[in-house]
């Protein structure tokens, strides 16, 4: 079978199946206006994975969304642009964001392709292999999606509605919206966490593992990486490959993990439970995999152990960075000073609401846990007290002493939510279970907003069932004839 008649056929048994669940639902939110414009159900900011599933999820309730991404067409989320990884680090048969769907799983599309026993030789799924399968998820479920559209700001209006200010090419744009979902990623409600060490440093002589960067610049020049995280290895990898002379990696710790403590709880329990836990127990969790910290995929320090030029300098503490009088950059640690050309930091991220303008309205009303959860001692975790604080269906709630009531109507679906609902808002393994988390919170809020017209709905229904004539009334017992 040809690569396009197995999506073909692929794409008629996704269609039978969701006929056989009846899925979509039809639509049943009443339109709602302000003035001549029609207010959209759900706006989505981002239509990568996350946004992808929770539109999806969306459409099978049969409430309408519309997705704004910055990125043209096919390039959002990080798969195509700045991840590096060779692979994925999810395993292969995971069903990801799928929604219960046997047709709509990455094994359904590549087996459809490639056939059942290139399945079973696969290893891990290639990065831009995972892209291409995204691209007909959208195709498939095809959500209403605008891209190169950049949010500017977000207005909560008195009113119980949303406004955002959008920005398409040259043209600035208002768009108003019942309930707004922000898909937005790992750096979601912030950007890269920074060192201070750099902040003197000319932008020339480092990037963040999670710029966009030409690497083919890397060649014949020494590098350094700070970091020992998968996207350390990412990069440093990335760089040897593109010619780099040397690359060295300097790590803090005194080794690299071994252990990836979050696969020890990993369980529908888990996943279904969490939310529900008492705070002190979700702070136990989270924190403990915080402080364990993840190891980099066997295969990808593999990938840079493989080259002779590739340098592991454990225990490496950075004292301080100083530009040289020949364009270099010194590096002094607590291992001695490294002499190199470029400097990548492998840092991770932050929440960080500075770094994100566009939500400046609504940064200063968010509670997050630090406003209301003091950790147990010897548990302090900025990362966790900097999260939002989040209803039960992701929806942001409002700070002590702060009367904000439209921003429950915002739901913060990226990987902020880490802490109140774990890791369903991101991650392949329970994206589904997030979006129909979320999807079925929004689906119960919009009928409860507008409940008396459906209860009058409900008075106004009059499609018989029986005509009338399906019987006759009985006489009584004693004027019945034998």
């Amino acid at each position: 079978m040809s690569m396009n008649n197995g999506l073909a056929q692929l794409e008629k048994n996704l269609q039978h199946e969701l006929s056989l669940l009846e899925i979509p639902a039809k639509d049943w939110v009443k339109p709602r206006y302000v003035g001549d414009a029609q207010l959209h159900d759900v706006v989505v900011i981002g239509a990568g994975m996350a946004g992808l599933t929770v539109a999806a999820a969306l459409k099978f309730l049969g409430i309408k969304s519309l997705l704004l991404d910055r990125s043209p067409e096919g390039f959002e989320g990080p798969w195509a642009t700045t991840a590096r990884m060779e692979t994925l680090r999810s395993p292969k048969q995971l069903t990801g964001p799928a929604l219960g769907i046997p047709s709509l799983t990455f094994r359904a599309w590549y087996v459809a392709q490639f056939g059942q026993e290139a399945w079973d030789v696969l290893d891990k799924i290639p990065r831009l292999q995972w892209m291409d399968y995204l691209r007909w998820y959208r195709k498939v479920t095809a959500p209403d999606i605008r891209n190169n559209h950049q949010v500017l700001d977000v207005e909560l209006h008195e009113d119980n509605y949303l406004v955002l200010t959008v920005q398409y090419q040259q043209t600035v744009q208002k768009i108003l919206a019942r309930r707004l979902i922000l898909a937005t990623g790992r750096d979601g409600l912030g950007g890269a966490a920074l060192p201070a060490f750099v902040n003197d440093i000319p932008r020339q002589y480092w990037a963040h593992s999670s710029d966009v960067f030409d690497y083919s610049t890397l060649k014949n020049k020494k590098v350094a990486v700070i970091g020992a995280g998968a996207s350390a290895m990412d990069s440093a990898a990335t760089a040897l490959e593109e010619g780099a002379a040397s690359v060295e990696m300097l790590i803090r710790r005194k080794d690299i993990p071994r252990i990836n403590k979050g696969k020890g709880a990993g369980s529908p329990g888990l996943v279904h439970g969490y939310a529900d836990l008492p705070d002190e127990w979700k702070w136990h969790f989270r924190h403990y995999i915080n402080k364990a910290q993840v190891p980099p995929p066997k295969g990808s320090t593999l990938r840079v152990s493989q080259h002779p030029n590739a340098f592991f300098n454990l225990d490496c503490a950075i004292e301080k960075l100083e530009t040289t009088t020949n364009q270099q950059l010194a590096i002094h640690t607590s291992k001695g000073v490294f002499t190199v050309d470029f400097l990548f930091l492998a840092t991770g991220f932050k929440i960080d609401w500075s770094l994100r303008p566009e939500y400046a309205r609504i940064a200063p009303l968010v509670r997050t846990w630090g406003d209301r959860f003091t950790a147990p001692e010897g548990e302090d975790d900025k990362e966790l007290s900097a999260c939002p604080d989040l209803g039960k269906s992701f929806e942001f709630q409002a700070k002590a002493g702060v009367v904000a009531p439209v921003l429950s109507n915002v739901y913060c679906f990226s990987y902020p939510a880490v802490a109140s609902h774990g890791t369903v808002s991101g991650d392949i393994p329970a994206i589904s279970d997030g979006a129909r988390a979320i999807a079925q919170g929004i689906a119960s809020s919009l009928f409860k907003e507008d409940v008396d017209s459906y209860y009058t709905q409900l008075q106004a229904y009059a499609d018989p069932e029986l005509d009338g004539d399906e019987w006759q009334a009985a006489l009584p017992p004693s004027q019945r004839t034998s």
